[in-house]
């Protein structure tokens, strides 16, 4: 699988970095904003960035399902090769002027991610992964971190808020109790922090697909896991850990309890 990969990762590569040129031309001057149905802000540079990111795969691959944040997915006659996109990842961050937004593609074949990608166009940071290709941060492999107890990891998450609304604040605050250092306000970078060995464990409970979408693959590249609260490698859920696997089977445990 691993050769064929590699035009699917050169072509996400070269498409998320010119993306990511896009939302730098919007980033740091007044922007206007609207709020979607789901409370959520879009910004033209949302809307712009994902609209390229649309054109360059339907050129390249028309045959490819996309699914994005802004606009509605497109369904093609060929099954089993799925696009995910969200232009930017913390738009509030974006129109704050916060450089920690990033741009996320992902692609999902025959219900398995095989191709990751997330860049921070602000910072510098590009992940890559692809199956039996590696992780790669900036050109150096990406690891997990290698501790072993979560009393001497960190953990980070992004807006608390999220846990009180799902429901699922007494499964975080044991995994707070447990923890050497708690960090929010983390979103994408979380997971880079994650990916990277710069923190131990990252948990959200409320994400959609295009959050997440490129995860499994960079995790499982990058020596780790990625998946829901049960354990279960999914993009599918709305609370979701990415950890190394020393950590794995404690924070399960906690999560359950």
């Amino acid at each position: 699988m691993s050769k064929s990969l590699r035009p699917y990762l050169e072509f996400a590569t070269d498409t998320i970095v010119e993306a990511g040129k896009i939302t730098l031309g919007y980033f740091s001057r007044e922007l206007k904003s609207s709020f979607k149905g789901d409370g959520s802000p879009v910004t033209e540079a949302d809307q712009k960035t994902e609209q390229f990111i649309r054109r360059q795969i339907e050129a390249k691959y028309p045959t490819h399902d996309i699914v994005g944040e802004e606009f509605e997915a497109k369904k093609v006659k060929q099954r089993g090769y799925r696009w995910f996109i969200d232009p930017i990842d913390g738009t509030r961050y974006f129109i704050r002027g916060v450089p920690l937004y990033s741009v996320v593609i992902g692609l999902e074949i025959e219900g398995v991610v095989e191709v990751g990608l997330l860049y921070f166009p602000a910072l510098g940071e590009l992940l890559t992964a692809a199956t039996g290709l590696g992780c790669w941060w900036n050109g150096k492999p990406a690891r997990v971190s290698p501790v072993k107890r979560l009393e001497e990891g960190i953990v980070a998450y992004s807006d608390i808020a999220y846990f009180y609304e799902s429901d699922s604040i007494k499964p975080f605050e044991r995994i707070a109790a447990s923890s050497h250092y708690r960090v929010g306000w983390s979103d994408g970078y979380g997971y880079l922090l994650a990916a990277t060995g710069r923190v131990d464990l990252m948990i959200e409970a409320s994400v959609s697909v295009w959050d997440v979408a490129p995860y499994p693959v960079i995790f499982r590249e990058a020596g780790g896991f990625f998946g829901d609260w049960r354990g279960r490698e999914t993009i599918y859920s709305k609370q979701v850990i990415a950890t190394n696997n020393h950590l794995l089977p404690q924070v399960k445990e906690l999560l359950a309890e």
